[in-house]
């Protein structure tokens, strides 16, 4: 069983019907995995401006995912291995983001109203926290996963038609060169090829014998299927693929 596995069906994959992982519509998805820049952008906004809770709340990590009738906030604070969940009902035609702001508006006034009874944050924190849900899950299920991926290699792969996993052959340097082989019969200019065209080859081909030679990766965190927040970096990351995963160390 996979350990990042919510209890809860996530709205994104049903069957054979991709959703957005925004909105949750089925609509023209397609292979797309949001509708459209706006609707991701406008969720990340929303989450991005409402950070200063998870702050307060002293939160390392923090997950937000929805069904077709919940919307789900699992954290895990610092130097606690018991994960806070709040799980909210969704609202009839309104969206995911509409939903999570009133979610954690809710949470947000109910921090401050303890403050100002209390007169400590730290109360009013543990008084919020003491009203998550418990749960049993896994706290793997809010720490990120991690994937390598060659750095800023994208647009040379896409040039010389090769795809990601080639950069991890052990004859990497005889892939790069037939590749550009291939298309350097194709789009030379001696033999009525685009000249533009094939400087973008000749670079691409140069870059990646480069990269062949010193090899350099990126890391990335994050789920394929729910926002992320990392409290030390303060703010939330979209979903995305990851293929190579590992766990954090």
């Amino acid at each position: 069983m996979n350990r990042h596995r919510s209890p809860y069906p996530l709205i994104q994959n049903n069957g054979r019907t991709r959703r957005c992982l925004s909105c949750g519509t089925a609509v023209d998805m397609k292979r797309r995995r949001y509708c459209s820049i706006e609707c991701r952008q406008k969720l990340r906004h929303n989450l991005n401006i409402r950070t200063g809770l998870l702050q307060a709340l002293q939160i390392r990590y923090a997950t937000f995912y929805f069904t077709e009738h919940l919307v789900i906030l699992d954290m895990l604070p610092y130097g606690s291995t018991d994960l806070a969940s709040f799980i909210f009902p969704r609202a009839k035609g309104k969206k995911p983001v509409d939903d999570f702001c009133k979610m954690f508006n809710l949470l947000g006034n109910a921090w401050w109203e303890e403050v100002r009874r209390t007169k400590k944050r730290y109360l009013a924190s543990r008084f919020i926290l003491g009203k998550a849900k418990p749960t049993d899950g896994d706290i793997n299920a809010v720490r990120p996963l991690e994937v390598r991926e060659p750095a800023r290699m994208a647009r040379s792969l896409t040039h010389l038609k090769l795809r990601n996993k080639d950069l991890h052959s052990p004859q990497l340097q005889q892939i790069i060169k037939r590749a550009f082989r291939r298309q350097a019969k194709v789009h030379h200019p001696d033999q009525g090829g685009d000249a533009t065209l094939f400087r973008k080859l000749r670079d691409a081909y140069e870059q990646l014998i480069r990269w062949a030679e010193n090899p350099t990766f990126t890391t990335r965190r994050g789920f394929p299927d729910k926002w992320f927040y990392e409290g030390g970096l303060d703010h939330w990351t979209q979903p995305s693929p990851l293929r190579r995963l590992r766990t954090e160390d």
